[in-house]
């Protein structure tokens, strides 16, 4: 088994959800200084931190290396790697550290590859710490698109969480029971979507609105009930507007992040382009419906920015999430052009 192939396979085969990423960080931050890197570390906030080269331009290859829940069987087959963060996103990662090693760097670069954690919840712990830690010239960020596709924009996002208590009543009289206080709020908040949505008909600019979860129960007299909505925002929705505009004394709103789309033209888009036409490809560009850790950096970073990585996205957080092992050559060796390039 090349290398390359061994690190996504024993990275994917450690498990390593959102908050639980000890294990999977120390066996990157190993593997870095096992096999070339200047420095390889584990940061204040838990992230494996690998630097090649000592130049004077930072490009940070930020990926994350916490998984969704759930732990499927990992294995081999027919040159397909299935398991837990091979698509969502072990394997950008382990292609931006094997492509990073591989790449004939400029001499004024330096690389950073990042393993973030919690990117899968909402406090992006480990990209909001690098933010602190870094100013590069150029990022990309570690999550599928396919070897030969490149992402320029991801939704922004909002969680509202609506919590409601109170006496209850005979189900045969007319009072709401709690289930029914949290359908109202549910087909108000429908109803502001579907009106922001009227005239628009891409995908990217509309507003969605998820119920993720909903709970209730009944504790002596008092009834309760508690739900969350997610939204995803497109750009040019500020996320505190639109939690003001969906407030009332049962909402706390949390999560918020801008919506972000890069230039088609920046340095990093350009190079890529190259990079994967020089492996037989023919480059595209891609706009996310979901968030990522690009939403946290590229307002502090202020740099060009993209994202990047093998894969089929809509793989992702599912039982079957499997990578074919060829893609996964295929994007480092982008990966790798696309550096020198640069």
């Amino acid at each position: 088994m090349l290398n390359a192939e061994r690190l996504i396979y024993d990275l994917v085969s450690i498990a390593s959800p959102s908050t639980q990423e000890s294990d999977a960080v120390h066996y990157l931050v190993d593997w870095m200084r096992k096999n070339g890197y200047d420095q390889a570390y584990v940061d204040e906030a838990g992230n494996a931190v690998g630097i090649i080269g000592k130049g004077n331009r930072d490009i940070v290859l930020l990926g994350h290396i916490d998984t969704f829940g759930g732990f499927p069987p990992v294995y081999i087959k027919d040159r397909t790697l299935y398991g837990r963060g091979s698509v969502d996103a072990k394997g950008a990662l382990c292609t931006f550290a094997a492509g990073a090693l591989q790449a004939d760097l400029p001499d004024d670069v330096r690389v950073v590859v990042i393993g973030a954690v919690e990117e899968e919840v909402a406090s992006s712990k480990g990209a909001r710490y690098a933010a602190t830690q870094f100013q590069p010239a150029l990022c990309i960020i570690g999550e599928p698109s396919g070897w030969d596709r490149i992402t320029l924009g991801y939704k922004g996002r909002l969680l509202i969480e609506w919590a409601w208590r109170g006496g209850l009543a005979h189900s045969a009289g007319v009072a709401l029971s709690a289930p029914e206080h949290a359908i109202a709020y549910w087909e108000q908040v429908r109803a502001y979507v579907n009106r922001f949505n009227a005239n628009i008909d891409s995908v990217f600019g509309q507003l969605d609105a998820t119920l993720q979860a909903i709970n209730s129960g009944q504790d002596g007299a008092y009834g309760w009930c508690n739900m969350t909505i997610g939204f995803r925002l497109p750009p040019g929705v500020n996320p505190q507007q639109l939690a003001n505009d969906l407030a009332n004394e049962n909402t706390h709103a949390y999560g918020c992040e801008v919506a972000v789309v890069s230039d088609k033209n920046n340095p990093l888009s350009r190079a890529l382009r190259g990079a994967i036409r020089a492996q037989g490809g023919t480059p595209r560009f891609v706009y996310k419906t979901g968030t990522a850790d690009m939403n946290v950096v590229a307002p502090i970073w202020n740099c060009p920015i993209v994202a990047y990585g093998p894969g089929d996205s809509a793989l992702d957080h599912t039982p079957d999430e499997h990578l074919n092992l060829d893609e996964y050559l295929q994007a480092i060796n982008v990966l790798a052009d696309t550096l020198a390039r640069l």
